[in-house]
């Protein structure tokens, strides 16, 4: 299937598409909180191992483990201190810098259609997902250790 040797030359350019995200996110005033607050090495482990690993996340794991480590970065990244906006646009550019690689590389072809738009949506939905788990994650910091409440959608400090 066409979409497996996709998700094998994903994993296969890791360091490439690390080193390229790295570089988007560096120029990009979206996130520059998030390039202060996130050190370096642990960017540079976090972006080569989404990419390394794509095929693991799409096809091997559970929901339940998706759930897990995306909390995690949500907790993490709170902790640290970044905003939230700017913890989406970094997933989202994740997203992007691969969408990015497929079109240059011309890997994205017409008769191959249905095994790329499967992968489109596995990876739609991972990110998506990914998203939403490290959203929870950031709030759960916010209500616990920032003593905020929610109420009707609007922030209350305890």
């Amino acid at each position: 299937m066409f979409a497996v040797r996709l998700v094998q030359l994903i994993e296969t350019h890791a360091d490439k598409l690390s080193e390229a995200l790295i570089h988007k996110l560096k120029n990009a005033d979206e996130c520059r909180e998030f390039l202060d607050k996130v050190p370096a090495h642990e960017l540079k482990h976090r972006t080569y191992e989404i990419y390394r690993h794509v095929g693991d996340w799409l096809l091997s794991k559970t929901l339940s483990e998706v759930e897990e480590r995306y909390i995690g970065l949500g907790v993490r990244r709170a902790r640290q201190g970044v905003p939230f906006s700017q913890v989406m646009f970094a997933v989202q550019t994740t997203k992007h810098v691969l969408w990015d690689y497929l079109l240059l590389e011309g890997l994205l072809e017409p008769e191959d259609l249905i095994g790329e738009m499967e992968l489109v949506r596995s990876l739609g939905q991972f990110f998506d997902r990914a998203l939403y788990y490290a959203a929870v994650g950031y709030e759960q910091v916010w209500k616990s250790e920032l003593g905020v409440e929610s109420s009707r959608g609007v922030a209350v400090h305890r």
